[in-house]
């Protein structure tokens, strides 16, 4: 019978993973140049690593409490990277926005190689933990 927990666990860790999976590349197809549709990239961004951080918070206590430590410590790993990663993406994001209402032209191309990388960070993470499930599952 596979680890119900852990499975939980990673479950929880993959939503907000999958809601930017989904919603990103929608970006791709309005302009950068428009303030609103900034404010919205941002906040999606955002809300997306505290989200990841606290499902990853919720996971690391729930396979520690199930006695699988070296499971919790690579969703810890997942969680830190998101907040790691949100303060300094945050910041190049409001970087590129401020050079943006300044009247930098290549703010734009930057802000959107920006959001490229924030999709592909997303999207390695995802791969990385859809490989892990058949070891999550197994027997502990």
């Amino acid at each position: 019978m596979p680890d119900n927990i852990a499975l939980f666990a990673t479950i929880i860790l993959l939503l907000p993973m999958f809601y930017l999976l989904l919603a990103a590349p929608a970006f791709l197809l309005v302009r950068l140049d428009i303030v609103q549709v900034t404010q919205l990239l941002r906040g999606m961004f955002e809300s997306y690593f505290i989200a990841l951080a606290i499902a990853g918070g919720i996971g690391v206590l729930a396979v520690l409490a199930d006695g699988r430590p070296v499971l919790a410590l690579g969703i810890a790993a997942i969680a830190a990277f998101a907040l790691l990663s949100r303060r300094w993406f945050l910041g190049q994001m409001d970087a590129r926005i401020r050079d943006r209402d300044f009247g930098d032209v290549s703010a734009v191309r930057r802000l959107r190689w920006l959001h490229w990388g924030g999709m592909l960070s997303n999207a390695v993470q995802v791969g990385g933990v859809l490989a892990c499930i058949p070891y999550i599952a197994a027997v502990s």
